[in-house]
């Protein structure tokens, strides 16, 4: 890794983090996209290595700042981290096995379908 990636990476991280603790988001609508833009990574090498940065305890602080202002009901974060390792161990066996053309294709349609309901539902 040289200079250049590090700051690349750097910068990604630090937008990534910005928008996930600004709107919720970071991993798949900021890094994921930027990773493949600047880095040249392949879907499959940007989608795992934002997993990989879920093994830290990265939204900490942000955390904190939510509960500090009441936004966290912790019996619902424990219910739904529960249920997204399990989904998320199934999701990624499913995301190995296709072709990275298809999976980013599919990551594509996905972004687009949630931003058009966001613009235009209620």
């Amino acid at each position: 890794m040289d200079l250049n990636q590090i700051i690349i990476l750097a910068l990604i991280g630090l937008v990534g983090g910005a928008a996930s603790g600004l709107l919720g988001i970071g991993g798949g609508l900021v890094m994921i996209p930027a990773m493949i833009l600047f880095m040249g990574f392949s879907q499959h090498q940007a989608q795992g290595t934002t997993l990989g940065v879920l093994v830290f305890p990265v939204a900490i602080l942000s955390v904190i700042n939510y509960d500090r202002n009441g936004y966290i009901d912790f019996k619902f974060v424990l219910v739904l981290a529960l249920t997204f390792v399990i989904g998320n161990y199934f999701g990624s066996l499913l995301a190995v096995n296709l072709d990275a053309k298809l999976l980013r294709r599919i990551f594509g349609v996905f972004l687009l379908l949630i931003s058009f309901k966001l613009v235009l539902g209620k």
